[in-house]
């Protein structure tokens, strides 16, 4: 069963996913969450540190994610293009709220020295698991392949959220992962 603290967070998140950073008081995470007023205020004092909870409880859900997957690291470029459209899929689709929640703490504080710190190595950490998976299926360059693939994702992601909500990315994924490998 989730604590308080926790589901405080996940109605934060959900809050920002669906109705943007302006949506985020305590009093509307309190409701959200099912909870009593000032519950949420128990365990973040401060909107900045609401912030600070839900950047951490983000980076959270996303490792735990990545790290129970079970799926086994891609040995070729078509076991990385299909990782790529499935993690895709779940950004844009189940996972949308949690997704647009990231975005919306990016634009409002990724020029925070000390907020925007997480979210950069949160982000550090994504290239470097990303790397690793270039390494291992043999891609040529895969410090600058990772640049590449992160860029494309991130622009697929938002335009698919933003703007074409049917988009399909495997054929845009694959292209751009042959063009990668076909690099010498």
């Amino acid at each position: 069963m989730p604590t308080t603290r926790d589901r405080a967070l996940d109605a934060a998140i959900e809050l920002l996913g669906t109705e943007g950073v302006r949506a985020l008081t305590h009093a509307r995470v309190d409701a959200a969450a099912g909870l009593p007023n000032g519950s949420t205020s128990n365990w973040f004092r401060t909107r900045r540190a609401l912030l600070a909870g839900c950047v951490d409880h983000l980076a959270e859900q996303e490792r735990a994610d990545f790290d129970s997957s079970g799926a086994p690291a891609p040995s070729t470029p078509g076991e990385f293009v299909e990782g790529l459209c499935r993690i895709f899929a779940l950004q844009t689709g189940p996972l949308s709220a949690r997704t647009r929640a990231r975005y919306s703490l990016w634009l409002e504080l990724g020029s925070d020295p000390e907020l925007g710190a997480p979210l950069r190595r949160q982000r550090l950490e994504f290239e470097r698991w990303t790397e690793a998976f270039l390494v291992g299926i043999g891609m040529p360059h895969p410090a600058t392949a990772t640049k590449t693939v992160m860029a494309l994702g991130d622009g697929l992601v938002l335009h698919r959220l933003t703007v074409d909500p049917a988009l399909d990315a495997r054929p845009l994924i694959e292209r751009a992962v042959r063009a990668l490998m076909a690099e010498a």
